[in-house]
């Protein structure tokens, strides 16, 4: 006969952490199921709402009371004045006699340099900034050397000519291929560059340019035309520029180290490397 359990005894139910397992899993399901909705946008209908929103906002404002759409004007916003340089009638007529100037000149420099421009050595560029004349060094000096020969005296002389009835600044630049020279003369091509360009710099004043217009200036191989690395481009960096600078447009900056004819020429150095000085000659 089996015992009967009395009736105050608890029951102890051991499987009970089912419930609470069941309840979480539930509720992780609609978790993950309100999420996945969430994450879900119909294109269609985002597509449909987002053109009558743009519509409405374009077409006017929606009312508050009767929820229609009330058809208003959006005025545009006021375009910004255009503002046009005023020149001065007196000043416009200055500046249209200084482009005559230069654009005379300029003629004149092609007229007087006319062989040397034929064959390349020599070109002549003109611009509000004023006139620039590219001489290849082969037509002024030796290899190596800073003495103007005869043939380049005379041709810059024609130059002086044109330029001393001016009171336009010149400077006259100097440049080098890459190739070290190390002399006793010219320890580099920074003191090379410069002396070059301090010859023609004298030979102008000699022909007559006054020499508070002059500024002399050594580049060494710090400013090329082209590339270094073959023959053709070397020597198409050797040359001495001439800058003949106008007021029409923006003065052109004046680079530390340059310094005016019958001063010692300071050659104008890179960062870290010191300024050496050369006498005129």
């Amino acid at each position: 006969m089996s015992r009967r359990r009395p009736p105050d005894e608890d029951y102890e139910n051991h499987e009970r952490w089912l419930v609470s397992y069941a309840d979480f899993i539930t509720l992780l399901f609609a978790f993950f199921v309100v999420m996945y909705s969430l994450s879900s946008v119909n294109e269609g209908k985002y597509r449909v709402l987002s053109d009558s929103l743009v519509s409405a906002f374009r077409s006017g404002a929606i009312s508050p009371a009767g929820g229609r759409i009330i058809a208003a004007s959006i005025p545009a916003a006021p375009s910004p004045p255009v503002v046009r340089p005023v020149r001065e009638p007196a000043a416009e007529a200055r500046r249209e006699a200084e482009m005559k100037r230069i654009n005379s000149m300029a003629d004149e420099i092609r007229r007087v340099l006319q062989p040397l421009t034929a064959g390349g050595q020599v070109s002549v560029a003109e611009g509000v900034h004023g006139i620039t004349v590219e001489i290849n060094a082969s037509v002024l000096f030796a290899p190596g050397d800073a003495t103007l020969g005869a043939p380049a005296v005379a041709v810059l002389q024609a130059v002086a000519q044109v330029l001393a009835g001016a009171d336009f600044p010149i400077t006259v630049q100097g440049h080098t291929d890459s190739v070290p020279i190390g002399t006793g003369r010219f320890p580099s091509n920074w003191e090379l560059s410069s002396v070059r360009a301090s010859s023609v710099v004298r030979l102008f004043i000699d022909a007559g340019v006054r020499g508070d217009r002059l500024t002399a200036a050594g580049y060494a191989d710090q400013r090329p035309l082209t590339d270094n690395t073959n023959e053709e481009g070397r020597a198409r960096n050797r040359r001495v520029t001439i800058l003949i600078e106008s007021m029409l447009g923006d003065p052109v900056p004046r680079s530390p180290g340059r310094i005016r004819a019958g001063d010692p020429i300071r050659s104008i150095m890179p960062e870290g490397v010191g300024p050496s000085e050369v006498q005129v000659p």
